[in-house]
């Protein structure tokens, strides 16, 4: 048997991403998720609890060494997929495009397609519901913006449409699913989709009731404090923030020009474009959680169907939002071809380099980028990634680009709690600036540092 790890291990080796599976599985009374000084979920509990090395969570934390990797529970879960790719996996067909019936495609971020397997798998009666993330009703009361619940109709199902760059936990949803019977579908970002399996090989009760899986691309995992930022930024209180919008729609602008959007519990909205904001760059790494640092999966790839933006031309320009969209499940695979041969949906097959070539930065920054880090000495605990390390790979530039970003994703968290603890928003704000334009000079060769490394020729 591999070495056993417990979730004080995971979270003081900072591999601990939040998700609740170590609290799904504990008694109510010994443990709860809750937000860490950085506005992270982090398991709590009784010392005994956190200290306790079982051999069952060491298999079900998704970043616990001892853990299948996602090529091995693909090849159980996915046994006739047809193809295989590096980048995204095991699957059995490829798609771009939208939802074309009702309103999905404008009620969503993207091209609507998340909400609408979602709702139809209901329809279909092959799940009596859907567990996903949604707006929370009175977030300052509930001390949180955003939570998964489990909605049983369409509307319920729409009214969680949209992204959300939060941290959220599973332990709440997973119990309750084990204690009502039925057919669930569960929605969720590629680590959170893994503990689900890893917890389905665990319990047999959740193994019967979880019966799809819908995942979702992933950068990285944002802090809650990202909130807070925002509000620093268009200089509203924190505590008066009843909505957030991370990605408010807009066909007259390409897709990719973020605008986030806070409305107040006065009914007043205020927003901003990402790139107004000091932190507005996501690929720089502000609030990322460490566990991200050690991720290789971007596409979510043991669920049943996953979704990504196209963030290729033309479909990046387009502001009513397309998907990209990766079908592994037989099930799954029929009822998507069915709804394109009746014209619900729009949607155009694709390869798998298409595929990765939406996705090409996170891919580098979990392949090349971690290979990188996992060369780094000094890590607590080392993971077991499907890259080997390599602190020598990279390119000068890359190297220079990936310290950078760990630097900004750890430094991030900590600046703007000293900010926070001294009530000095610009302390925070002029550094992420700052941090901003050193990596825009590296990773873009913008203004002053972008000047001297094409003069220095870094690649």
């Amino acid at each position: 048997m591999n070495k056993l790890f417990s979730p004080q291990d995971m979270v003081s080796a900072g591999m601990c991403i939040g998700c609740g599976s170590c609290v799904a599985q504990a008694p109510p009374s010994e443990a709860q998720m809750q937000f860490d000084a950085y506005g992270q979920l982090k398991p709590q509990g009784a010392t005994r609890w956190l200290r306790a090395k079982t051999e069952s969570f060491s298999r079900t934390c998704p970043f616990s060494p001892a853990s299948q990797n996602e090529d091995q529970l693909a090849r159980e879960l996915f046994p006739t997929a047809g193809e295989h790719d590096t980048a995204i996996g095991c699957f059995q067909n490829a798609y771009v495009g939208y939802v074309a019936e009702a309103e999905y495609r404008m009620q969503g971020s993207s091209g609507g397609m998340v909400s609408w397997v979602a709702t139809e798998l209901m329809r279909e009666g092959l799940v009596d519901g859907v567990a996903h993330v949604v707006a929370s009703e009175d977030p300052q009361k509930e001390g949180r913006y955003f939570h998964y619940r489990i909605s049983r109709t369409e509307a319920e199902v729409c009214a969680g449409a949209k992204s959300r760059y939060y941290p959220i936990e599973l332990s709440q949803v997973l119990k309750l699913i084990r204690e009502t019977p039925g057919r669930y579908a569960v929605v969720g970002i590629p680590c959170f989709i893994k503990a689900v399996h890893l917890l389905r090989e665990e319990d047999a009760v959740l193994r019967e009731r979880i019966r799809f899986t819908l995942g979702l691309f992933c950068g990285h995992m944002k802090s809650a404090r990202f909130v807070e930022s925002f509000a620093w930024q268009m200089q509203v209180p924190a505590g008066e923030i009843a909505q957030v919008d991370y990605r408010q729609k807009d066909p007259t602008r390409p897709a990719n020009w973020y605008k986030a959007r806070l409305t107040l519990c006065d009914g007043r909205t205020v927003d901003k474009d990402w790139w107004h904001l000091a932190d507005g760059d996501w690929g720089a790494g502000f609030f990322m959680n460490q566990a991200c640092n050690f991720c290789d999966d971007v596409v979510a790839e043991t669920a049943d169907i996953s979704f990504g933006d196209a963030w290729v031309e033309p479909y990046a320009s387009d502001g009513k939002g397309t998907n990209v969209v990766v079908v592994r499940s037989p099930i799954v695979a029929e009822m998507v071809t069915s709804a394109l041969q009746a014209g619900r949906l729009q949607l155009e097959a694709v390869d798998s380099n298409f595929i990765a070539r939406t996705q090409a930065a996170g891919l580098r920054q979990r392949r090349e980028g971690l290979a990188y880090r996992l060369g780094w000495r000094g890590w607590d605990l080392q993971p077991r990634k499907r890259v080997a390390p390599d602190a020598q790979g990279p390119a000068s530039q890359r190297k220079l680009i990936y310290r950078l970003r760990y630097f900004i994703s750890v430094w991030s968290h900590r600046v703007f709690r000293l900010a926070h603890r001294l009530q000095m928003p610009q302390l925070y704000v002029r550094w992420a600036r700052l941090a901003g334009a050193v990596y825009h000079g590296l990773a873009y060769h913008r203004g002053k540092l972008g000047e001297m490394a094409k003069r220095f020729r870094l690649k």
